[in-house]
């Protein structure tokens, strides 16, 4: 699931890469406009409010199979290909791009582990301005288990007792920070855990270690033994913990609404800390 810089360089002529760096509105940064002024040599722009179901109201929602083959077939990339999903600096985006893949039954992807960052710093060559055609292929997906999850099952879970855990910084968790998108109330799910993404992340954009992870997810109360449901804004830093998860040994899916759907439905119960 995770692949370093020197890996990537020995092996860059065999897979597919493709940058999936996203910003929140509010930063002023341009993922699209990043990818052309500097990328991975041959890497694709997976842009998750392209590659995205466009007909709902929510961001960047999971499309569906047939819409992810064309899109990514596009890009050149089939279902047999290896994959490295990679972003700008720290993960943030890129990992939900990786849950995209995995959702679609893809079998052979990774994320770089500490971004375009760690590669030019280890010397890797960078491309830029318009990338080169390339030429369609067929993509065809098969998913299996649901990586992505809706509000009623999300609400299922916490009924049962089952655990969901939720990415956002501790302080939009407990409901004293307002939310980046208007319409949206504070707060968090009745019953939700908190494991602030950042949390898992070192200071060089890789992944912390397995012990590292694991310490933090048990601080936060989370049962490892049983499967998560892992939740943030809009269901992209959500996809850091799963993929946390996955790596600890347990089964984890993301709510791909999240609280921008949660928190703006008033048919949805919110606690404050």
């Amino acid at each position: 699931m995770l692949v370093s810089a020197a890996w990537l360089k020995e092996n860059l002529g065999s897979v597919k890469t493709v940058d999936a760096s996203w910003h929140m509105p509010d930063t002023g940064r341009d993922g699209t406009a990043e990818y052309l002024a500097g990328r991975i040599p041959g890497a694709a722009r997976f842009d998750i409010d392209v590659v995205a179901d466009q007909e709902s109201a929510l961001p960047h929602t999971m499309p569906s199979p047939h819409a992810f083959a064309d899109a990514v077939g596009a890009m050149g990339i089939s279902e047999t290909d290896t994959v490295v999903v990679y972003e700008a600096a720290a993960p943030f985006a890129a990992p939900r791009a990786y849950w995209m893949f995995r959702a679609m039954g893809h079998k052979s992807v990774a994320l770089l582990d500490g971004g375009f960052a760690k590669w030019t710093s280890e010397g890797g060559a960078v491309e830029t301005g318009p990338p080169a055609p390339v030429t369609a292929v067929t993509y065809t997906p098969s998913p299996g288990k649901a990586l992505f999850v809706d509000a009623d099952t999300v609400a299922a879970a916490l009924e049962a007792g089952g655990t969901v855990i939720d990415a956002r910084a501790p302080d939009r968790f407990a409901g004293k920070a307002k939310e980046p998108r208007p319409g949206i109330r504070s707060g968090h799910m009745p019953g939700a855990l908190n494991v602030h993404y950042g949390q898992l992340v070192d200071a060089d954009g890789s992944l912390k270690s397995e012990d590292d992870l694991r310490a933090a997810f048990l601080a936060a109360g989370v049962n490892l033994d049983q499967p998560a449901i892992t939740s943030c804004g809009s269901g992209v830093t959500a996809a850091i913990l799963a993929m946390a998860l996955e790596k600890l040994g347990t089964d984890a899916a993301v709510y791909d609404g999240s609280w921008t759907e949660w928190g703006g439905d008033p048919k949805r119960p919110v606690v404050t800390d």
